[in-house]
Formats: structure tokens, sequence, C-alpha cells
């Protein structure tokens, strides 16, 4: 009997003081408390009051406090970007500790829209009419930072607080619509005309975020950001052919005989396919180190991250070239590879490469 009165006033309390005002959590807490007297069920029963009552409480003080709303909006942003795997890191602890909120918010924004675009079983018109509803969201987040969405709340802020070109997020979109209608390239043009959007606005977003913003420093990301998207296609042949997407150029499979279908119905052996793929990892490659003068303008600390990056694509574009079955296997990097590139990329960050100009004409290069 008393521990179902103890139980009872436990819930009479909690009840009470969910329709208040939260002023004084520890002294509730502490009558409770009191009156538990080492029951085991009353003990349980006081973890859960506990429990809701300090939710409740946070979640008055979030109402009443938009700084803690938007500190648990990039929360949300941080937890997804921790959860997935890229082949460039995510809200690296190698950027600056200011920066990786706003990092982390772009990397949510797209982690969502690829999902949108490429996971689970709708069809293509749900696909696209998601996509741009993801988009509607993007452009009131421009000029309403109260929009009531957790990315899009940290979205804003980073776009106002940082003074992010918000076209670039919009490529992102296009890029995941062409993931959704378009399953083969004519020729490295239209496979570029993807990066373009696919991937070169995480690069230039990447640099907006550390003010930098001259031609040279855009081309050359650019070039890095483009050979990344390709490798993961090489990288990823045996995953991409069997879903019914071939992205190595139909022109270059032309001019060695073959074609986009045939490597579709599982018609061309890996013998036949090793004068295209080395094409493309040559292409790739020259791709990767036109963008290594990057390196000397950017922040050491960036710096770290991108050599990290530019030796990585090397290596992955060698095991690439490597494998025996390029269409039934794929390469990755493990932690034995990572720890071979440390002195590498040391070297790299210490010493970058250097280029009077990244390429004739790069001023002419415009950040949209």
């Amino acid at each position: 009997m008393r521990c179902k009165t103890i139980i009872f006033r436990i819930g009479f309390s909690l009840r009470n003081f969910a329709t208040s005002a939260v002023k004084d959590f520890e002294s509730i807490y502490l009558r409770l408390s009191a009156c538990i007297c080492g029951c085991p069920l009353a003990c349980y029963k006081l973890q859960l009051a506990e429990t809701m009552l300090r939710r409740h409480h946070a979640a008055m003080q979030a109402a009443n406090d938009p700084s803690m709303e938007l500190t648990q909006a990039y929360q949300h942003c941080l937890d997804i970007a921790r959860s997935h795997y890229e082949n460039f890191p995510t809200a690296s602890k190698l950027l600056r500790a200011d920066l990786r909120p706003a990092v982390a918010a772009i990397y949510a924004f797209a982690r969502h829209a690829d999902d949108l675009a490429d996971e689970g079983d709708a069809a293509a018109e749900t696909r696209l009419k998601q996509l741009d509803a993801w988009e509607t969201l993007l452009e009131r987040c421009e000029h309403d930072g109260s929009i009531n969405h957790p990315i899009f709340m940290a979205l804003a802020d980073a776009i106002q607080r940082r003074g992010l070109d918000i076209e670039e997020l919009d490529n992102l979109l296009i890029a995941f619509r062409m993931d959704v209608t378009i399953h083969a390239y004519a020729s490295l043009d239209e496979l570029l005309f993807y990066c373009k959007h696919s991937a070169n606005p995480v690069g230039r977003l990447l640099l907006q975020l550390h003010g930098i913003r001259h031609a040279d420093a855009i081309y050359c990301s650019d070039k890095i950001c483009s050979a990344l998207q390709l490798i993961n296609f090489w990288q990823d042949l045996s995953i991409d052919l069997p879903r019914g997407r071939c992205y190595l150029p139909e022109a270059w499979l032309q001019e060695a005989g073959l074609s986009g279908a045939q490597l579709l119905d599982g018609a061309i052996d890996n013998a036949a396919i090793r004068p295209v793929l080395a094409r493309a990892i040559d292409e790739t490659r020259a791709m990767l180190e036109a963008g290594a003068p990057l390196l000397a303008m950017i922040p050491f600390r960036l710096r770290l991250q991108i050599a990290a990056t530019l030796h990585g694509g090397r290596l992955m574009l060698n095991k690439i070239a490597g494998l025996e079955q390029p269409l039934k296997q794929r390469a990755t990097l493990g932690k034995a590879d990572w720890r071979g590139l440390i002195l590498p990329v040391l070297g790299a960050s210490l010493f970058p490469p250097r280029a009077s100009r990244a390429r004739a004409g790069s001023k002419e290069t415009e950040l949209s």
C-alpha cells in the first residue's frame, strides 16, 4: 500500500509539474527522492520522472531561447554527418572548430537529398516531387531563418553567417535529379557536366567557408572534386552496373568496339574493358593533378585535409588499375593504406606544389 501511495504521489506531482513553468527541478526531485525510502519500483518510477522532467525543462528552454533551438539544429546535422561515410571526410576535425557545424549543415542537406534520389523503392516521379519539395524548403530558408526544420534552420544560419552562395546548393539538387533520370552518359563532357553539379559545389562551398573566392582556387577545387566523383564511379563499377547504371562514356566504349548496353547485359569481360578503364584512370589522374596547386592557396588545416584527399585519390586510382576483375571487385582503402600516407600528406602540406597560374585564363572562372 505504501509503495502504491508513493507511486501515485510521483505521478500526481509529475502531472502538475508538466503543466506549469519549470522553476525548481532540483527541489521537486529531492522531495520525490525523500518519499522513496528504498522502494525498488518507486525508484524506477522516479528515474522515469526525472527523465521526463529534464526533457520538459529542455523543451521549455528551447522554446524561449532561439539560440538553444539553433544549437539543437546544428547538433542534429552533426549527428547525421557523424553517422555516415563518404570518400571525403565530413565535418572533419582537421577543419576549424567554428566551421564544423556549417559543414555538417551542408552535408545533412545533401545527404537527405541524396537519399531521396537514390534510396528506397519509390518511383522516379515520386522522387522528383520529393526533391522539388526539398528545393522549396531551400528557397524558403534563404529568407526565413525560422523555418521549422532542423537542417534548414542550421543551413539558413550558415548561409547568412558565412555568406554562402545558395546557387551551389541548388546545383547539388540538379545532380540528384540527374541521378533519378539519367543512368548513362554519351561523352566525358556530359559526365563532367554531372560532376559540375554533384561534386564541384561541395568544394566551392568549403572554399567560401574559409573566405576563399579567387578564380585559381575555384578552378583547382573543381578539378579535384570532379576527379573524386569520377574515382567514385570507377570504384563502384561492380555496384552500379547491376543496378543499370553505366558511367563509362559511351564514346569511349564505342572506340574500343564495345557498348554500354553490352556492359549492362554482362556481355563484356574484364579483359575487354581494361583499355577503357585505363583511359578513364589516366583522364582522372590528370584532372586530380591539375587541382594539386590548390594546396598552396589554402590555410594549413584545410591543406592537410585536401592533401589527404589528393593522396587518397591517387592511391585509389592505383588500386582500381590493379584489380584483376574490375567489373566484379571494388577497390577500398584500409587503415594500413592511410597510415602509409601520413608522411606524404605531411610533406605535401608543409611544402605544397605551386603553379604560377592554375590555368590560362583562370581569372574568367566564375564562382557560379
